[in-house]
C-alpha cells in the first residue's frame, strides 16, 4: 500500500476495524464532497475530494477478500479516474458512482435512505 497523502494516520488495520457499511459511507462522503465542488465549479477541490476517495477506496480493496466485491470496487476506481482526468467536471457520472457504491452495502443504503 502506498503512503496516504490525505489520511496519513489511517492504517489498513485501523480501516479494517470500521464496519463495512461505515467504510462505504466514508467513501461516499468524499464523492458527495466532489459533487459539492462541481456545484461550485471548483475543479481543484473536486479533484482533491476524488483523491481522498481514492485513498479510502484503495484501503477498502486491500482489506476485501471477496473477488466479486474487489472487481466492483476496481471498476468504481476506473470510473473515478476517468472523472478525475476529464476536462469537464460533470455531476452525472459522480452521482452514478455514488449510487453504485451505496448499493454495494444494504446497511449503508438503508442508513442513507433514512436520512432523506
Amino acid at each position: 500500500m502506498y503512503k496516504l497523502k490525505y489520511h496519513p494516520n489511517l492504517t489498513i488495520e485501523r480501516w479494517n476495524d470500521f464496519p463495512r457499511h461505515k467504510r462505504i459511507l466514508m467513501i461516499a462522503n468524499e464523492l458527495q464532497r466532489a459533487l459539492n465542488m462541481i456545484d461550485k465549479n471548483d475543479r481543484t477541490e473536486f479533484r482533491n475530494a476524488l483523491e481522498r476517495a481514492f485513498e479510502l477506496l484503495d484501503l477498502t480493496v486491500e482489506t476485501t477478500s471477496r473477488r466479486n466485491e474487489i472487481r466492483e470496487l476496481l471498476r468504481l476506481r476506473e470510473l473515478m479516474a476517468q472523472s478525475f482526468l476529464d476536462e469537464n467536471i460533470d455531476r452525472s457520472p459522480v452521482e452514478s458512482m455514488m449510487n453504485a457504491l451505496i448499493s454495494m452495502d444494504k446497511t449503508a443504503f438503508h442508513q442513507l435512505d433514512q436520512n432523506d
